[in-house]
């Protein structure tokens, strides 16, 4: 809203100043603070309010070290975070740009999804709270409107660069690296020299003319990976201050994708793709990152407020979308790794306990307790250095998937 007021104020009046918002670095550093000035001024008002109405989190003694003095701690602390982060977009952001339309919306439907889970878990007093399959079908209906969007609206799109032989200088002398914008099914795929793979070749080998048909492999794609990437963040929400500072690495992380292929000068010098009109998602990045860091100040051991599904899963889908907007979908295992193993603690556990059970008649258990970082509590370490290490590994995968690009 800010970006339009001024943006007319400089057209109309010639505003000193005003021209500012014009850039997504200055609007992205507004973000930053803004988010991160709520979350820490008013997330203590709103743990407060949480106390007030009761909303604490109800904890099964399953044997860990300083668990049970958990019990009563406020939850649905999720809410911090997206407040945080929807005001400043809002507000800095280009509202009729398609990917913060698509993040805005994964935000509060992700929210809406988590906040319903949590109601039934503390109001209703079920511990298993939203029921399974009503959360995978919020997962899978966000899923089909990212996928739908991002393959069938018309301002998603890419510019392949030219050959050098075609590359040329116009009579203003700016040089033309690009072509035109396109619809592309192209993404990042890592180690490979061209680095990119285009979903749409999978239909190449039955026949001409159904390229346009790739939406059918496309949009299940994007289903697994939101569903994926959000009921692993979930996972890793389990001790103080995990799930929001690997997830802040990694969103920033995307920031620095996400900037880097909506400018076409970065995205020649790097040879990444260069994405039109993504370079506004920095905006929310910055935004969503200075909620997450804003929620830490409270998040950190020892907690004074925990996120809950509101918060866990909402970080996950947008994530999810991010990666998928920025055409880095498949640096996901690289990049969330700390999710992935996550997600594989707990199936690797369960598969192998039925099917110890199912062979010896008594189940048997690879780690201590799933997920991983559980494993770690049972073998005596405290939570903030598991929590610490998690982050330093979180850092080292970060810095591992930037660097992938030039790896060919």
């Amino acid at each position: 809203m800010l970006y339009y007021l001024f943006d007319f104020l400089e057209r109309q009046y010639d505003l000193a100043g005003a021209g500012l918002f014009q850039y997504i670095s200055f609007r992205s550093a507004l973000a930053f603070i803004g988010s991160l000035l709520i979350s820490t001024i008013y997330g203590k008002q709103i743990i407060s309010f949480l106390q007030r109405k009761q909303v604490g989190e109800s904890v099964r003694d399953l044997g860990l070290d300083g668990q049970v003095e958990k019990a009563g701690t406020p939850t649905m602390g999720g809410v911090i975070i997206i407040l945080a982060t929807l005001i400043p977009v809002l507000l800095l952001s280009k509202l009729d740009n398609v990917y913060i339309i698509i993040l805005l919306v994964t935000t509060v439907w992700m929210g809406a999804i988590g906040f319903v889970d949590d109601y039934i878990k503390i109001f209703k007093k079920n511990k298993d709270g939203l029921k399974g399959r009503f959360k995978v079908l919020g997962q899978v209906t966000l899923g089909l409107f990212v996928g739908a969007m991002l393959f069938f609206h018309p301002d998603v799109t890419m510019k392949e660069k030219l050959p050098e032989k075609l590359q040329y200088v116009t009579e203003e002398g700016v040089p033309v690296l690009f072509g035109e914008a396109e619809k592309s099914t192209k993404t990042t795929i890592p180690f490979l020299k061209n680095n990119e793979l285009d979903y749409a070749a999978a239909f190449d080998w039955i026949g001409d003319g159904l390229r346009d048909y790739a939406w059918l492999l496309f949009i299940p794609i994007v289903i697994f990976i939101i569903t994926a990437v959000s009921n692993g963040a979930n996972l890793t929400d389990g001790i103080d201050g995990l799930a929001a500072g690997t997830s802040a690495i990694i969103v920033l992380t995307l920031g620095i994708f996400a900037w880097v292929s909506g400018n076409i000068i970065f995205a020649d010098y790097l040879d990444v793709m260069y994405i039109p009109n993504s370079g506004e998602m920095t905006i929310f990045i910055a935004g969503f990152v200075g909620a997450l860091v804003g929620f830490l100040w409270y998040n950190t051991y020892p907690a004074q407020v925990f996120m809950g599904d509101t918060g866990s899963l909402t970080i996950g889908g947008i994530i999810a979308v991010l990666a998928i907007s920025v055409r880095k979908e498949l640096l996901i295992p690289i990049l969330a790794g700390i999710f992935l193993i996550e997600n594989l603690s707990v199936i690797m556990q369960v598969s192998y306990f039925k099917y110890t059970k199912k062979r010896f008649g008594e189940g048997r258990r690879i780690f201590k307790m799933s997920p991983l970082h559980h494993h770690y509590q049972k073998s005596g370490y405290h939570e903030s250095k598991i929590v610490t290490r998690f982050w330093i590994v979180g850092i080292m995968l970060a810095v591992f998937t930037i660097v992938t690009l030039k790896l060919r």
